[in-house]
């Protein structure tokens, strides 16, 4: 554990959860917030692979992000002594969540360099990690200008789910970046992050960057959050995405399909805002997703204490599918797809980075 946690929040308000710091890995525990800001320094990759699993780091971008970083541990300790145990090292890291696509391809993508060794291995991890920070910028820009097309220039409601900000992407956010970027224009009424059962992200974390960034915000418990889209005005549900299947359909935090169902029936727009690395053209559909289940601790019970009796079983899927039907648009660092206009997605070209973040952009946010 770290005892400078500023060294990766900076001095600003502007978060950034997870870092390469002095020969480890730095990254604030997300299971302590919000009473506690807690930063653990890793340097095993077995720790690393741990704190994935348990959700001290989480977020799409961000276990990308510590699996090429885990990359560059196990490529230090093992890559020269002992090749075999990188290899496991490496698929220890891949394995360590399925659902979100990202952090698979991270992890191929720092062990591809390391036939360079652990320096080109590092720096793989490090451009990793800029590109995200670079495209949380660009989503922002591009979802916040999606907004004003669809509502105008006046200032909006904004209803979101789980935590889609800098702890989840690094630093900024998908769609708690737009909704950063509306405040800083001025065109933030409110936000209504709903609470996010059973591990309470979006009240304990999207609650913590909202109070950051002194926006404006009421917290909703899960099962309102249908309603209050029929009953009150909203102008846009934004989620973020773990995966995006080749068709449009969209694998995120249990409970966003209930809103896109609910976003639907009051015609509300509903805006899946996630970086080009979340989209895997390689599944088809949201039917081809493998979906994670996390077992029954944590829906009877939460940090200690218990909501069921004991043993009582549990259905816990960690995510659910939005059917591309339901979704308004999709807004990633390179584009906006329209698929209420029948748009669909298609292969871009390479640019730079693997996330698409030409020179130009990446230097902008640095």
């Amino acid at each position: 554990m770290s005892d400078n946690p500023a060294a990766l929040i900076g001095a600003s308000t502007e978060l950034r959860s997870i870092d390469w710091v002095d020969g480890a890995v730095e990254l604030i525990d997300q299971t302590a917030l919000p009473e506690e800001l807690v930063v653990l320094r890793i340097d095993e990759v077995a720790d690393l692979v741990d704190a994935i699993q348990r959700l001290a780091v989480r977020g799409a971008p961000s276990i990308g992000v510590a699996g090429a970083f885990g990359v560059a541990l196990a490529a230090r300790a093992h890559l020269a002594q002992d090749p075999d145990e990188f290899t496991k090292a490496v698929a220890n890291l891949r394995n360590a969540r399925p659902t979100a696509v990202n952090l698979g391809r991270a992890v191929d993508r720092a062990a591809a360099r390391a036939g360079a060794g652990f320096e080109a291995v590092l720096a793989e991890a490090t451009k990793i990690r800029d590109e995200e920070i670079a495209a949380c910028w660009e989503m922002g820009r591009r979802g916040a200008d999606l907004l004003e097309e669809l509502a105008g220039t006046r200032p909006q409601r904004l209803m979101t789910i789980c935590n889609t900000g800098g702890l989840a992407a690094v630093q900024r956010g998908t769609a708690l970046g737009v909704i950063a970027t509306m405040f800083e224009r001025g065109q933030l009424e409110e936000a209504l992050p709903v609470e996010t059962r059973p591990l309470l992200q979006g009240s304990r974390l999207t609650t913590w960057e909202l109070s950051r960034m002194g926006a404006p915000f009421r917290l909703l418990v899960d099962s309102a959050g249908p309603f209050i889209l029929a009953r009150q005005p909203v102008d846009a549900v934004l989620i973020g995405a773990d995966r995006v299947a080749a068709n449009g359909d969209t694998a995120n935090k249990v409970g966003s399909y209930a809103l896109a169902l609910g976003a639907h029936q009051a015609s509300v727009p509903f805006i899946v805002v996630a970086p080009e690395s979340s989209i895997d053209l390689e599944t088809p559909t949201g039917d081809d997703i493998e979906i994670e289940d996390r077992g029954a601790a944590e829906v009877v019970g939460f940090r200690g204490l218990a909501f069921a009796p004991p043993g009582t079983p549990a259905l816990n899927p960690a995510f659910d599918v939005t059917p591309v039907s339901l979704i308004t648009a999709l807004v990633t660092e390179r584009r906006v797809v329209r698929f209420d206009r029948g748009e669909a997605l298609a292969p871009l070209p390479s640019r730079d980075g693997e996330n698409g973040i030409d020179k130009a952009t990446e230097e902008e946010y640095e």
